[in-house]
């Protein structure tokens, strides 16, 4: 009891963990759509930090190139797991959406709450500016693969024709490509690039997991998501119908929240003591993720499931990922930040978030 007193105390998140059982619960005995989702979506946190957890600690044991690696590979685990199970149930605008609010989140919210508590603690805060400038161009070139085939979109006649989802394959091709190669020049390069490890937590490095426990962790909390997404994605339509909140609304703001969570206290903390260089990899690295390798391998996978997926966004989320994306790169450029680019980053996702919510697509 002790030990796990202690572990609720260094990881309060964790006692969310008692929605997981409660979401299926509230499946079977009908509590009603709206306290399904809700429930369901408590519990994916917890899991999802677990996922982090336990991908860190593996990576412990393999050293910073194969562990980058790893935590590439697995690091957006929940959020992958919710939108495959929409595009089951054919919520593809609802996909589509939190690619959208996933990077917009990563840039804005996650990026401009760590600066404004960095700021407040610390002041100024600097950082390797040529590296995090770096990052932010190649962001902005998967930004422009994710434009091109909504731009292109436009000149069909009628809807989107047989061009447009041969693009949106192609160009995940040529993104997913891409991502191999950022994979190879990390494991060949002796220099930090966005895809290499770096332990999160003190705590991480004082109590090891082993390899077996990691791998345990991994599948039951994978094993765990999966069941709460299915519940959570199942009560969406009804969610929509009853509260009025746009599916829209629930894709680009609470998705990617509900799946991000423990990454996102993750960037504040390691800003709240001074590592703002972690942070703008945290930040800046989950978005070059989910532009280089989650949108595409979804296009693929929506083909196989037979509810093909384009990257053919509206001029809301096109609108959003460009300042996003600009705004990102503007307070990167001298290598320093302080409390009020923080603030001013956060206020910009709060009025994207009005927007969305009150004109919904």
């Amino acid at each position: 009891m002790r030990k796990i007193l202690k572990y609720l105390k260094s990881q309060p998140i964790q006692i969310l963990l008692l929605a997981v059982p409660l979401a299926p619960l509230a499946e079977w005995l009908d509590w009603g759509q709206n306290w399904v989702f809700i429930i369901s979506a408590i519990g994916v946190i917890p899991l999802a930090g677990l996922i982090g957890q336990a991908t860190e600690h593996l990576a412990e044991h393999t050293g910073p190139k194969i562990g980058g690696l790893i935590n590439a590979t697995l690091g957006n685990a929940a959020e992958l797991i919710i939108t495959l199970f929409a595009i089951k149930k054919g919520l593809l605008e609802l996909v589509k959406a939190s690619i959208t609010g996933s990077i917009i989140g990563n840039l804005l919210f996650v990026l401009g709450l760590s600066i404004l508590v960095g700021g407040l603690k610390n002041g100024v805060q600097r950082f390797d500016r040529r590296h995090t400038v770096n990052n932010t161009i190649l962001l902005t070139i998967a930004i422009v693969g994710l434009i091109i085939p909504s731009l292109f979109s436009h000149t069909t006649v009628s809807g989107i024709d047989q061009r447009v989802e041969i693009l949106s394959l192609s160009v995940a091709g040529v993104m997913i490509v891409l991502y191999v190669l950022g994979i190879i020049f990390t494991l060949k390069s002796k220099a930090i690039s966005p895809l290499e490890f770096e332990p999160l937590t003190e705590e991480a490095q004082l109590i090891k997991w082993s390899v077996a426990k990691s791998i345990i962790v991994l599948a039951l909390t994978t094993a765990g998501i999966v069941v709460l997404s299915e519940l959570l994605v199942g009560s969406v339509e009804a969610v929509v119908a009853q509260s009025g909140i746009s599916e829209f609304f629930l894709g680009i703001i609470l998705v990617p929240i509900i799946g991000n969570v423990a990454e996102h206290l993750v960037a504040i903390t390691v800003a709240y003591k001074n590592k703002m260089d972690l942070t703008m990899e945290i930040a800046i690295s989950s978005s070059l993720q989910i532009a280089l390798f989650v949108a595409p391998v979804l296009v693929f996978i929506s083909l196989l499931m037979g509810n093909p997926l384009t990257l053919v966004f509206n001029p809301f989320e096109l609108s959003a990922l460009g300042a996003a994306v600009l705004i990102s790169y503007f307070v990167s450029a001298d290598g320093e930040t302080n409390w009020l680019e923080g603030a001013a980053l956060f206020v910009v996702y709060i009025i994207l978030g009005l927007a969305f919510f009150i004109f919904p697509s």
